[in-house]
């Protein structure tokens, strides 16, 4: 706890758990601070939230924040000193009537409190760890700590781009009327500005400096007298303070460069202040005024785009500005290299943490109630942040060489390390134990697996069962394994003794089952739908296991179990591996190049997870079948709900049942679904060898399951998807990431992706099929970069990955590229393996179709390297390997380079300083792009497309194993079914205490807490909570691109989001800024022409009429149908509806004859696919006889039609309506769960009626907001459901 306290107090003006929870969307949320979830158990709910004075020693001498009556002491001392008044206070305890106040207990607990008590502020003698940390925390308040230089993330880690876009923005509208979306150009290529901030003015300055003096540390006789450190002050106006921190507080002292003398100065210089913030205003004239500047300068910035990360990884963007830019300026602080002793202390012990004794004792906290729970979960979260961060950092070390091993003498793969209480090694087969698996592939492959398995057990949380702290970090080539030492795991047994207790030792010649282990696998096995199942040893003797005999169960000397290889926790894809001939029985294939390179092919938990569910729900129906047929009218037999553990990621248990349950109350029966026993074999088909017949009967039947859900993933979950995607009835994936995240959703494993891309025939399915083509090149490329990168140095490695990125990327512009590497490095590495140089575009061409056959079984067309979209596979490249290149304009052709240079020749600027491939859509591009350049320097002739200077650094790649909160995500489902309810109020308060619990928790930035930031604004809109909405959208998308990335596909949905609920409030000019940088977004993520951008266009074209700006809402539309047109078809229903939608926008912009052809052709449409009955098709025949009169007749008959579409009973309206905008549904995720409406009514047009529209051309509409109509969607049609009318 120690640690964690000291993690907490250091973390300056932005602390996970400070003021900024407090300030939630609504009043009556008041705090989310500390442990205030008692509430949720009914059983005591005494929380009360009140206002608390604090007296104080100094000014302002009182002041009042609110508190809830269970909140913990250490977080009201974190609100306090959050305040401007009372940043000076570090070092101080509070009292109540002269009674000191532990920190570590609840408000509730100190005796005699009420609502009108008043607290006391007394400040305490320092000790030289809090000496250090208030002079760590002064430093970070006066903007004094310079730039940190972080080992790990990288370049601007952890940036967002939401005040620089809200800021544009908001100075155009200044500017004038105008829209930041005219004259937009749907056609430019993406412009890499985009991903960076715009430069700011430099914060003001309020010391030069502060550091710890050379006279540091002070001598032994003067820390008798409480000397605790000494101090280097030069003010504003450069004069040097020499400062000793004592027990009292800091005082300047009578030292100078060359002489020491600690003591205080004599009157009148005897400056003194238990505050080092406060001596420092006493000593400089000039600090008070830039100080209140600073903390102006402050207020204006979005307070979560500036708090400290803490318990998440940042993202690290893959591009960053030139190395000369004003974002990225490398200032001089001495005290840089000095911050590692104020935060830890001279003897640095404070950072050995016994990483394997925290996560355990951590899991054996209580988990009684709600307030244990929300403790134990909050640590947890906290703890996992804490090791991923030191494993991966201590991974990066030892890829980089700086990490002695253990064993020297062995060969390179096999060596392991020790640093910082973290056991390293390779992901590779050192020593040979997947030799007959696939040998290093295989090892590569079972250490991932193993992050996924330890995830799964963490989420599980089973009593008594331990698992070591995981991390898998893939950094140049190499992939690194930090686990925690399990106590014991080194320990020489003894004669006769394994060395594993429970599964396989020294490979499968030795099966070890003690019986301690039994009960907790036996829950494991349950919640992953693992059967009980005979192994046999060498000798041919059976042992029966819970789990695979890969997965190991070790007795640690400290009496826990733990387990140990999750990598084989669902069975092997038999129907995989003997078509591709990797099975135990298969015969070798001829050609080991054509091969799949491993045996380590398994199903995801997720297929088993579905697999499970359909084999229930058939089960349940036979089961019903058979009931109506022994007692047809017997309706009242009772039911046992058998709640399952949670076994997967997105495990949904607790839904199969209540499907299960609804079905048999529909039915007027009812079944108990404890008695539905399915379970898998994960040692089928892995070579194990039965004794008698009745072992082989038994292994067969084990074997034939497996076949079936191998079966069920082949011929349905994969065709499935195929069609939901085929028919637009779930979100697109964007980018490999998203796409990957879809399959793995569904249970579909990475190695199908050339099965996807085969099966996606046809103009529809044209953005999959691409998509995957292109993921299989990435990750193609970055096995191959991965073989040339792994052993090589650090300084060469920029060489190596700018040729291999000019052999596939770059023959455009230089079709014959040559690496270029410094001859004097090379030199000094005469054993450096350069291989890579030899590399050429035709031989790289053929390795990664080499790679696609073996890995994805899929034959690329032999002209796939024409039609790659350069910059979006260079995007993919990078966040694979995590690149960090420089903004500048790569030019992957010679016509970019020319018009390039063309268009540099007009600006009268250099080519570097325009957008990506020559191109910017607008001076404050260019301006943007140009703060990253060198002031006009001589024109360097441009070789190749990349160069070794263009990768500034390259970040490791971390999977890692943190559970979820199941505390937290149980308060959002109730929260969700009650709204579905319609019990409003109580789903209100259960969304709060879920917002609450997430933020407690994870802490503020967090993905996880950005998601439901998301979730919650979708929700609060459609409850028509708009100033709500939009504060949540607006924290989701800060969140967002903090951790997951300024470009990452959930952020840019995030962005439209807020687009959307900002038009909902009002402000359609911001809106459309929004939109705009999100359309910039998704050119550099996918490209133009999105299937699920039509639905973009068509919400800003829909907002451009709510500006009265007809024609360039007009222009929207027909983007938004060209977009249609390309992806579906110029014939298909969904460019029917907007034509329909387009002819309307025509005749707001005065163009009838175009109106008339327009709604005829979505006429045509309609009437061939629907029929002339339709609903639809009689509409647009309605609009069509009244466009083809004058705008006068149109007014004069207005209410004759609508009086005749009463009387006929037809209710109008498009899915794509006048004046309304549509929710944009997450990847995978169906339009109707987008909107939260009942897919009811889903064929229909246009609710407004003509009378309307008339108004609407007038401009006499002044309805801003339109009753709601009843809620309908078709999520089959793009941009066909509503949130809410706005």
């Amino acid at each position: 706890m120690a640690e964690m306290t000291d993690a907490n107090t250091h973390q300056i003006v932005s602390p996970a758990n400070g003021t900024e929870v407090a300030q939630a969307p609504e009043a009556d949320h008041a705090t989310t601070n500390g442990d205030d979830q008692e509430a949720t158990d009914g059983a005591d709910g005494g929380e009360t939230i009140f206002q608390l004075t604090v007296n104080l020693p100094h000014e302002p001498k009182k002041i009042q924040i609110m508190v809830s009556s269970q909140e913990a002491i250490h977080d009201i001392r974190q609100s306090i000193i959050e305040l401007p008044g009372t940043f000076q206070y570090s070092c101080f305890h509070l009292e109540h009537k002269g009674e000191r106040i532990n920190d570590f207990i609840q408000l509730s607990e100190v005796t005699g409190l009420t609502a009108d008590s008043e607290l006391t502020l007394i400040q305490d003698p320092y000790t030289e760890k809090e000496a250090r940390l208030h002079v760590v925390r002064v430093r970070e308040i006066i903007g004094a700590a310079g730039d940190r230089t972080d080992t790990l993330h990288g370049i601007m880690s952890g940036t967002s781009l939401h005040d620089s876009v809200t800021l544009t923005a908001q100075s155009a509208s200044t500017v004038s009327d105008a829209h930041s979306v005219t004259g937009y150009d749907f056609n430019c290529p993406g412009a890499l500005s985009t991903l960076l901030p715009q430069s700011q003015e430099p914060l003001p300055k309020t010391v030069k400096s502060i550091a710890v003096s050379p006279w540091n540390p002070p001598p032994y006789h003067l820390r008798q007298k409480g000397h605790l450190l000494y101090l280097l002050l030069t003010t504003n106006e450069g004069e040097q303070h020499q400062i000793t921190a004592h027990v009292s507080g800091f005082y300047v002292n009578k030292s100078s460069n060359s002489k020491f003398d600690p003591f205080p100065r004599p009157a009148p210089k005897d400056h003194s202040a238990h505050s080092l913030l406060t001596l420092i205003e006493d000593l400089s004239t000039s600090f008070d005024t830039s100080f209140k500047k600073l903390l102006e300068a402050n207020n204006t910035k979005e307070p979560l785009a500036s708090f400290q990360i803490t318990n998440a990884t940042p993202s690290s963007p893959w591009i960053v500005p030139s190395t000369s830019s004003s974002l990225v300026t490398h200032q001089s602080d001495i005290t840089r290299t000095q911050e590692s002793y104020l935060i830890a202390g001279i003897e640095n012990a404070e950072t050995l943490r016994d990483w394997n004794e925290e996560f355990q004792s951590t899991r054996e906290l209580p988990k009684e109630n709600v307030h244990d729970r929300v403790f134990r979960e909050r640590l947890t979260s906290k703890l996992f942040a804490d090791y991923n961060d030191a494993a991966a950092r201590g991974a990066v070390l030892v890829a980089r060489g700086e990490v002695a091993p253990l064993n020297p003498t062995e060969s390179r793969d096999a060596q392991i390390f020790v640093y910082n209480n973290v056991f390293f090694s390779f992901g590779a087969d050192g020593v040979g134990t997947f030799a007959s698996e696939g040998g290093d592939e295989a090892a590569r492959v079972a250490t991932g697996k193993d992050v996924m398995g330890v995830r799964m057990v963490n989420q599980l949380d089973i009593d008594g069962l331990f698992t070591p702290g995981t991390v898998v970090v893939d950094y140049l080539g190499k992939r690194i394994v930090g686990q925690s030492i399990v106590p014991g795991i080194f320990k020489q047994r003894d004669p006769g003794e394994n060395q594993i207790d429970y599964g396989a030792v020294d490979g499968k010649d030795v099966v070890a089952d003690n019986e301690q282990f039994i009960p907790v696998f036996e829950k494991l096995s349950k919640s992953l739908k693992v059967k009980k199942h005979p192994v046999w040893d060498k000798d041919g003797k059976r042992h029966e296991l819970e789990g695979s005999v890969e997965t190991k169960g070790l007795l640690g000397t400290d009496g826990r179990k733990y387990v140990l290889d999750l990598y084989r926790v669902t069975p092997l894809d038999i129907s995989w591996m003997e078509e591709f001939g990797t099975a135990i029985n298969s015969p070798e294939m001829e050609s080991e190049e054509s091969s799949y390179p491993h045996r380590m092919t398994v199903l995801r938990p997720e297929l088993v997870e579905a697999y499970w569910k359909n084999k229930m729900r058939d089960w349940v129906n036979d089961e019903l079948a058979l009931r109506k047929q022994k007692s047809p009218g017997d309706g009242t037999k009772e039911i046992e709900e058998k709640k399952s553990e949670e076994s997967t990621e997105n495990a949904a248990t607790e839904e199969n049942s209540t499907d299960v349950a609804k079905t048999a109350d529909q039915d007027k029966d009812r079944i108990d679904i404890s008695n539905f026993q399915f379970s898998l074999n994960p040692d089928a088909f892995s070579g194990q060898v039965p004794q008698s017949d009745a072992e082989k009967e038994e292994l067969e039947k084990d074997e034939q399951d497996v076949k079936l859900a191998c079966e069920f993933l082949r011929k349905t979950v994969i065709p499935e998807l195929i069609h939901d995607l085929k028919e637009g009835d779930v979100g697109y994936p964007m980018d490999g990431q998203s796409f990957s995240r879809l399959l793995h959703k569904r249970g579909i494993n990475i190695r199908y992706l050339g099965k996807i891309a085969q099966l996606s025939d046809g103009k529809k399915l044209e953005t999959v099929r691409n998509l995957a083509v292109q993921e299989m090149v990435s990750r193609a490329f970055k096995h191959i970069a991965s073989k040339y990168l792994k052993y090589l140095p650090i300084p060469l490695t920029g060489g190596c990955i700018a040729h291999l990125l000019n052999c596939l990327l770059g023959t455009g512009f230089n079709a014959k590229p040559k690496a270029e590497i410094d001859s004097n490095l090379v030199d000094l590495y005469p054993e450096a393996d350069l291989s890579f140089k030899n590399v050429t575009p035709e031989t790289l061409k053929a390795e990664i179709e080499g790679q696609i056959f073996r890995r994805y079984q899929y034959v690329i067309d032999s002209e796939w390297i024409t039609g790659i979209k350069h910059l979006q596979l260079l995007r993919e490249i990078a966040l694979k390997l995590g690149l960090q290149l420089e903004m500048k304009d790569y030019r992957f052709s010679t016509s970019q380079a020319m018009s390039a240079e063309a268009s540099a020749t007009t600006n009268g600027s250099s080519p570097k300083e325009n957008g990506v491939n020559g191109q910017s859509t607008s001076s404050k591009k260019k301006k943007k792009a140009r703060d990253g350049s060198p002031a006009a320097a001589a024109p360097v002739i441009q070789r190749h497309t990349f160069n070794p200077d263009d990768i500034l650094n390259v970040v490791p790649i971390i999977k890692e194993a943190s559970p979820r909160s199941s505390l937290a995500e149980e308060a959002l489902e109730a929260g969700r079914i009650s709204i579905l309810q319609g019990q409003k109020k109580l789903g209100q308060e259960l969304l709060l205490e879920s917002l609450s619990l997430h933020e407690q928790i994870y802490g503020i930035v967090h993905p996880e807490v950005a998601r439901v930031y998301n979730t919650l604004s979708m929700l609060y809109y459609q409850l028509e909570e708009k100033e709500a909405a939009i504060e949540l959208a607006r924290k989701a998308v800060i969140v967002s691109e903090r951790t997951l990335g300024v470009d990452n596909a959930e952020t840019l949905l995030s962005y439209l989001n807020l687009g959307l609920f900002c038009h909902g409030g009002g402000e359609s000019k911001l809106a459309l800024s929004y939109i705009k940088h999100a359309l910039d977004l998704w050119k550099i993520i996918y490209g133009a022409n999105h299937p699920d951008s039509i639905t973009t266009l068509n919400n800003a074209a829909v907002m451009l009429q709510h500006l009265k700006d007809f024609h360039e809402s007009r222009l929207w539309f027909e983007a938004s149908l060209n977009v249609c047109e390309e992806n579906y078809g110029k014939n298909s229903i969904n460019a029917a509806t907007l034509l329909f939608q387009l002819a309307q926008a025509l005749a707001l912009d005065h163009d009838p004859k175009a109106a008339v052809n327009r709604m005829r052709e979505s006429y045509n449409i309609f009437l061939n696919e629907l029929g002339a009955s339709d609903k639809n098709t009689k509409e647009a025949e309605s609009w069509l006889e009244q466009l083809t009169q004058n705008a006068v007749s149109i007014a004069k008959h207005a209410r004759d039609v609508q009086a005749r579409r009463t009387r006929a009973g037809i209710r109008v309206s498009p899915r794509v309506t006048l004046g309304q905008t549509h929710p944009q549904p997450q990847v995978g995720q169906t339009a109707e769960a987008a909107s939260g409406r009942d897919p009811l009514h889903s064929r229909s047009l246009d609710s407004r009626t003509i009378d309307e529209l008339v108004r609407f051309i007038e401009g006499t509409d002044q309805k801003t907001k339109p009753k709601k109509r009843p809620g309908r969607s078709n999520p089959k049609r793009r941009g066909g459901s509503t949130v809410a009318a706005l």
